[in-house]
């Protein structure tokens, strides 16, 4: 079995945020490594293709405010206090293989939903994450 110290999950934070973090808690716990989780926010101007007539900046704080919340609930709920955890506002694969790289990441855990082809395998996030990775990738089957 490859051994991996430091593993990065990255979770949304809705209902399929759970089957992904256990599926790597149970693969750190084997590994004796380190777990990171990270959930990216994307800005809002990226929904409007970035020409929006109007400062979105109160309305992207409380957005991060609100998921910080969010994600300091999801990891004190799964008494994962032990973990590193990043809240990141960018494009999610960058910013997940940013951290990645940052926190020396052997593996990066991510959710899958299924799909058909290669989709079947790897949603759109998933598959962008998987591409430019410079780790091992899993993807959880949700």
């Amino acid at each position: 079995m490859q051994i991996y110290n430091n593993i990065l999950v990255a979770i949304d934070l809705n209902d399929e945020a759970e089957p992904v973090s256990k599926k790597a808690c149970a693969l750190a716990e084997k590994c004796g490594a380190k777990l990171h989780f990270i959930h990216v926010t994307e800005p809002l101007s990226y929904a409007y293709g970035g020409d929006v007539p109007m400062d979105l900046s109160a309305i992207q704080m409380q957005l991060q405010e609100h998921a910080q919340q969010r994600l300091d609930d999801f990891i004190a709920s799964h008494n994962l206090q032990d973990c590193g955890q990043v809240l990141c506002n960018g494009h999610i694969e960058n910013e997940v293989h940013r951290v990645a790289e940052d926190i020396g990441a052997d593996l990066i855990v991510v959710g899958s939903h299924g799909r058909h082809g290669l989709a079947l395998l790897l949603g759109s996030t998933s598959n962008s994450v998987l591409h430019g990775a410079t780790c091992d990738v899993l993807a959880v089957r949700i």
